[in-house]
């Protein structure tokens, strides 16, 4: 009894002193790490705030090796998703590789308690881990879109109305801006106005910012606000009327997602309430025949 109580102690104590050591040197390592100038880009979620020194470290050891070709195309998508002021192509990439150890830790712990562990988790929960970032941020561009579609009739309003009151084309987007709902356009027109008091032509910024969103009714308006620019149109004019037309390709939205309804319920209705309905009507009826000796 006393060996087993002795065992126990050796190796919880060397359980801790190697939780001990890790700690100290990630400490030591992520000292070597450039701080995070964070100051000027968006909050992290909470739960990326507890791991993403973490994340800083993989990103700085290991994801910087990687080629510039596959970096580049992640920092595509991070810009697309609206996600490019949050983090680095680096860092979500290591974001990926520490989720996956996270969630095979986390699983291999829950799982080893009820006594379910299957070698084949082995695989498939790194995997689980290693892909869910892309599903967060698939999800975080399906609102993006969302909320972009819902507010640009609203917004070229406002820029429309303040081009009639005389004001050019920043102060209207400022203008915008401030009284418009809040949304993913805040910041799209906010870069904007940044590339145009940078000197930026107002075609190139609008264009910078239709290749960032990759939406097409965004493109669609840049390309009108542009080629009305070409030929010397007015402003005024092409904003209300793509004004006008974003309005009734949101209500078309509106409409078939309304069509699209019934649709969508045949499956909940055959699988879960259908089934019910007819127990419901059928139990009475079973049991009178139980009574009656038919059965």
């Amino acid at each position: 009894m006393f060996i087993i109580d002795s065992l126990d102690l050796i190796i919880s104590f060397s359980v801790t002193a190697s939780i001990l050591c890790l700690v100290l040197l990630l400490a030591q390592v992520s000292r070597q790490i450039p701080p995070d100038e964070r100051e000027f880009m968006d909050p992290l979620p909470s739960m990326l705030e507890f791991i993403w020194p973490l994340v800083r470290i993989v990103a700085y050891y290991g994801c910087s090796l990687l080629p510039y070709a596959y970096v580049r195309n992640v920092e595509k998508r991070l810009r697309r998703n609206g996600m490019g002021y949050m983090m680095l192509a680096e860092e979500f990439l290591a974001l990926r590789v520490v989720a996956a150890f996270f969630v095979l830790t986390l699983g291999y712990m829950l799982l080893e308690l009820l006594g379910e562990w299957n070698n084949v988790l082995f695989l498939v929960l790194p995997l689980v881990g290693f892909f869910y970032p892309d599903i967060w941020m698939r999800d975080i561009r399906k609102k993006q879109v969302d909320a972009i579609l819902r507010t640009l009739p609203t917004y070229l309003d406002f820029i429309c109305m303040a081009v009639h009151a005389g004001l050019n084309f920043s102060g209207a987007i400022e203008q915008a801006r401030k009284k418009a709902p809040a949304g993913p356009l805040v910041i799209e027109f906010g870069v904007v106005l940044r590339d145009l008091r940078a000197g930026i032509p107002r075609s190139k910024a609008l264009v910078r910012m239709a290749e960032r969103l990759e939406i097409h009714e965004v493109t669609s308006f840049v390309n009108a606000v542009v080629h009305a620019e070409k030929m010397g149109s007015t402003l005024a004019g092409v904003l209300q009327i793509q004004a006008e037309q974003r309005r009734n390709e949101r209500f078309q939205r509106a409409e078939k997602k309304a069509m699209e309804a019934p649709v969508k319920l045949v499956g909940p209705l055959v699988l879960f309430i259908f089934p019910t309905t007819f127990m419901v009507l059928a139990f009475p009826i079973i049991m009178k025949f139980m009574q009656q000796g038919l059965f």
